[in-house]
């Protein structure tokens, strides 16, 4: 199974249980399409740095990252759209509801995953950060510009919870240089990740491995 199924599988499996049945269908509706690019970074990550790692130990981490990051994004969709306020039917207005309940649970279903991990304090901040960002957005003579930069935060922050939940699986921190490396690859994306099954640079790994290789030596030094 490569990282992009692995990393979808796990997300789509932490929801299982989720009930009602058409919140359930929801959710999974958005997981089976979704790019899937933070989960992948935080399985490149572990397995970069330690090449043995089992990845059957990273992987409910990297689905706590993708579903924060899912949920978030909703969340944005649905805080710029407000679906509610133009629903037509009344089926239109419990989808709507329904989209709602579904970013509350990718994320609370994401933190739960993620809670009792060394990338669980990260988490919290993207969350945070993200409320933050929202809030500046919405404040009169915020420039379109502005706004998309703000929005754009939210990518920059997911990939670089995905190299912290990656790196603290292998019992590390992340150097300073790798988070920038995340920030770099959401500046290639330019707020919008690939669709599945190019969800990440085949010099990724390459690039992590030899990053953390150089903090490692100028730590010996």
């Amino acid at each position: 199974m490569d990282d992009a199924a692995r990393a979808r599988e796990a997300a789509r499996g932490a929801l299982v249980d989720i009930d009602p049945e058409r919140l359930r269908v929801t959710i999974d509706d958005r997981l089976v399409d979704a790019a899937v690019t933070p989960g992948v970074l935080s399985l490149v990550t572990a397995r970069a740095l330690d090449p043995d790692v089992d990845l059957d130990d990273v992987v409910d981490r990297a689905a706590g990252v993708q579903l924060i990051y899912e949920g978030l994004r909703l969340t944005r969709r649905l805080a710029h759209e407000e679906p509610w306020a133009t629903a037509a039917t009344h089926e239109a207005d419990i989808d709507a509801d329904m989209e709602v309940l579904a970013a509350d649970v990718l994320v609370s279903r994401g933190f739960s995953l993620l809670a009792h991990t060394d990338a669980a304090a990260a988490a919290v901040e993207v969350v945070r950060a993200f409320g933050r960002d929202q809030t500046l957005r919405d404040r009169d003579g915020t420039t379109s510009d502005d706004a998309a930069a703000l929005d754009r935060n939210l990518e920059i922050d997911a990939l670089e919870l995905a190299v912290v939940a990656g790196t603290t699986a292998v019992g590390g921190d992340p150097p300073a240089e790798l988070l920038t490396y995340a920030r770099e690859l959401a500046a290639d994306y330019d707020g919008e990740f690939p669709p599945p099954g190019r969800a990440l640079p085949e010099t990724a790994g390459d690039r992590i491995a030899d990053i953390s290789e150089r903090a490692v030596s100028a730590t010996d030094r």
